[in-house]
């Protein structure tokens, strides 16, 4: 019966939110820590500032990601509301999120991905505009500035890039050279007037240090998590049961759904492409990865015919989650 509760559209809701978050972060608010970043990690651009300012209070990094957390199950349910393409209108998509990154227990704490996945999440918002829109030059611009500004908090989030791209063709099949011209100096020109203050402070070679080693610096936290190995092998599972769902239904839903489907396909698809193609991407990425896996999961789960198993299937990711905060 929990699930059936939390699917509706009841504002109501979204007062599980808070809720969750604290339960899903209270070790972290007994324990506060600072992440333990890798070269380069936490030098990016727009991060670094922030980090300076909080660095000596863990406590304060803790409840700083557990707000940004929050903030981004708000932007979840936002897109959802506006576009509705889950054809029932539900609150779910939010709550998901917020099981889904509770069970990321070593990012409990602030990190850049958390505001990159802010501008992710704005910048699908905004694309998911141009659908059937003639000559959507500026939101084409807006998105990639959206973009160029999250990756200057996480560099790696410039591997979103192509995906948002090949979104502006799925969306609209008006899109010509100008608009894919115009995403492309949107995202360049956050990036170019970073450098340009880096160069006029004498700062330029600090700055490609700081790219090239968010790109290159080798991290992986997942050979020896063997808990996380397990929960990304229960989201595995999830994502290709809700692909299956989605292929069943794709052809009895409406063009806009299907194309917006056919988007968070993209984005999940380069974000794993980041997890390959980026020396540097680490757990970390898991925020971003999310995201499309939010909706997927979600439109499995609502969707689902029988509703003992939708219910096993909700219980039994939330258990999981439940167990990773005790051997996480």
């Amino acid at each position: 019966m929990l699930l059936k509760t939390l699917k509706s559209n009841s504002l109501g809701n979204l007062i599980f939110i808070p809720f969750a978050v604290l339960a899903f972060w209270f070790e972290k608010f007994l324990s506060p820590y600072n992440y333990g970043f890798m070269p380069g990690e936490a030098d990016n651009v727009l991060f670094a500032p922030i980090f300076r300012l909080t660095e000596q209070s863990p406590l304060l990094n803790v409840v700083l990601s557990a707000v940004l957390t929050m903030v981004l199950a708000l932007l979840v349910e936002m897109i959802i509301a506006r576009y509705q393409f889950i054809r029932i209108r539900t609150r779910l998509p939010a709550i998901l999120f917020i099981i889904i990154v509770g069970g990321f227990t070593g990012l409990h704490t602030l990190l850049p991905v958390y505001f990159a996945a802010i501008f992710l999440l704005v910048a699908i918002f905004r694309l998911f505009g141009i659908f059937e829109q003639s000559k959507a030059y500026t939101i084409a611009f807006d998105v990639g500035v959206l973009l160029g500004v999250g990756s200057l908090f996480y560099f790696n989030m410039v591997v979103f890039l192509p995906a948002f791209i090949v979104g502006l063709l799925v969306l609209n099949r008006d899109t010509r050279w100008r608009e894919i011209v115009l995403i492309i100096i949107g995202f360049l020109l956050p990036l170019i007037f970073a450098g340009s203050y880096f160069f006029f402070t004498g700062r330029l070679i600090s700055l490609l240090q700081i790219f090239q080693q968010s790109i290159m610096e080798p991290v992986n936290h997942f050979r020896t998590n063997i808990p996380l190995q397990v929960y990304l092998g229960v989201l595995v599972v999830f994502t290709v049961l809700g692909s299956i769902v989605m292929a069943q239904q794709y052809d009895t839903k409406k063009v806009s759904s299907r194309k917006y489907f056919t988007v968070f396909f993209f984005v999940f698809v380069f974000s794993l492409g980041g997890f390959v193609l980026i020396p540097a991407a680490s757990h970390e990425m898991l925020i971003l990865t999310a995201i499309p896996v939010t909706y997927l999961i979600s439109n499995f789960l609502v969707f689902m015919k029988s509703r003992f198993w939708s219910e096993f299937f909700f219980l039994l990711l939330l258990g999981i989650v439940i167990a990773l905060q005790i051997f996480g």
